[in-house]
């Protein structure tokens, strides 16, 4: 593919792309969610939660909140991450409190 002259149409329809498969830069994502949940059902929300890849509990409380550490490869992977946080059964909220991107 010839290299398109940059302007304002070329942009739009997508002419200035090229070809050259888009590599990410190396590292990780990493963040920290609090997650309310049923009092009752904490156990089993935990099990739930370790059971996700790159999940992790770093805190308890009884009264229904965890405190997840996750680390997930891209922001598009931890923002999926959080949103099967967040519709696991007996879980109110599930919020990013901490955000940091981990370079190689």
């Amino acid at each position: 593919m010839a290299q398109a002259t940059l302007n304002r149409r070329a942009l739009i329809t997508g002419r200035v792309l090229s070809t050259d498969r888009i590599v990410p830069p190396p590292g990780c994502e990493i963040a920290s969610i609090i997650v309310q949940a049923r009092p009752e059902r904490l156990a089993e929300v935990e099990t739930e939660i370790t059971a996700l890849p790159g999940c992790e509990i770093h805190g308890r409380d009884a009264r229904g909140k965890l405190v997840v550490v996750t680390e997930a490869p891209d922001a598009g992977s931890l923002g999926t991450m959080l949103n099967t946080i967040q519709s696991l059964q007996h879980v109110y909220s599930a919020v990013l409190v901490f955000h940091a991107i981990e370079t190689a």
